[in-house]
């Protein structure tokens, strides 16, 4: 049945867009004979014109070929092509830094580079990271978007043995069936947060960035991380998270006795940092603010932000060896790497 969202999309559409997502998927695979015009007929219940004219626009758009006396058949694209391809969910400042450093990598083994926004869609994902195997890309990068259970569960999970490399990146899956690169994200909390109990008696706060819609599971990860540190270090604290870094305030920073405030980006921390001094709050004489990502905002902002840093160029580095076809035997599946976050102690 279709989503009520489809219901004024034209059947012929409906149609094709659920055979380009069959072939995206390798549900229907390179070579793999596909209905006929008749059998589109019988198992859609469509007329024939509409049979047709979806088969027309899968061969426009190059997921199949229909050979006279013979039938539709998945498009083999052939041979890898030197291209290695990024997918990310949203624009932010840590991404924009880790994308610098992975096209570095690219550029210097002589590979093209691409990447793609998702805005945090994993249905686009799915579409993007299809489209790149079928135009058989050497590699392909995933961050996937943050409800990362969807994507694992409807694709990465089923996705079938395929030359191109797929790499997923900065998430908080596990498996040993893919190959990773992320980070440790609650140890890079529990650094930050653990120096952040060093500097004061009072508690600390977590600042959250609600622009980051739907479910995150990376944000979770760090929430419970921080849920269960202040339980365990601060108990006579209770716990103190807020949605978005416009709701700090001095005067409740201070009645809450919290002397610490940790933020999940470092745009945000900035944004702490700015508010606090409007309302003539000294930092960090009376707060330490402590960002994450370690961007350059965090080195040339003043005073400097003290940040965590993902070590983006370390993963870039192990991305890369991992993409290159002399670094591994061809088959490994089961590459994973874990970075250490560490903590950058600057002027706030």
């Amino acid at each position: 049945m279709p989503k009520e969202s489809d219901t004024f999309i034209p059947v012929y559409k409906r149609l094709f867009r659920r055979l380009e997502e069959d072939i995206l998927a390798f549900r229907l695979k390179p070579g793999e004979r596909i209905d006929s015009i008749t059998q589109l007929q019988q198992r859609y219940r469509i007329g024939r014109e509409t049979a047709k004219r979806v088969l027309k626009l899968l061969e426009e758009a190059g997921y199949i070929v229909q050979q006279q006396g013979k039938g539709s058949f998945v498009r083999d694209r052939g041979p890898l092509q030197k291209i290695w391809g990024l997918v990310f969910p949203f624009y932010s400042l840590q991404y924009e830094d880790l994308l610098l450093e992975i096209s570095a990598r690219a550029a210097k083994q002589k590979r093209d580079f691409r990447h793609f926004c998702n805005y945090n869609s994993y249905e686009e994902e799915l579409r993007l990271v299809g489209r790149m195997l079928q135009e058989r890309y050497e590699a392909i990068i995933v961050i996937p978007t943050l409800d990362e259970s969807r994507t694992w569960q409807k694709f990465y999970s089923r996705l079938p043995k395929t030359d191109s490399r797929i790499i997923l990146l900065d998430h908080t899956m596990t498996s040993n069936e893919f190959r990773f690169v992320v980070q440790s994200y609650d140890l890079g909390v529990t650094r930050a947060l653990l120096y952040l109990l060093e500097q004061g008696k009072g508690g600390v706060a977590f600042v959250e960035n609600e622009v980051w819609a739907g479910r995150n599971m990376v944000l979770e990860l760090m929430r419970g991380t921080y849920l269960n540190l202040m339980r365990q270090h601060r108990p006579d604290f209770e716990p103190y998270i807020l949605p978005r870094a416009s709701m700090v305030d001095a005067e409740t920073v201070r009645r809450r006795n919290i002397d610490g405030v940790l933020c999940c980006d470092d745009v945000s921390a900035i944004h702490v940092l700015g508010r606090l001094k409007e309302q003539e709050m000294q930092t960090p004489d009376e707060v330490h603010v402590v960002g994450y990502g370690n961007t350059h905002i965090s080195r040339f902002f003043t005073p400097p932000l003290t940040s965590v840093d993902p070590c983006n160029a370390e993963m870039a580095d192990v991305l890369a060896s991992f993409l290159l076809p002399d670094s591994v035997e061809k088959n490994t599946l089961h590459q994973q790497y874990v970075a250490q976050p560490r903590l950058i102690v600057r002027g706030t």
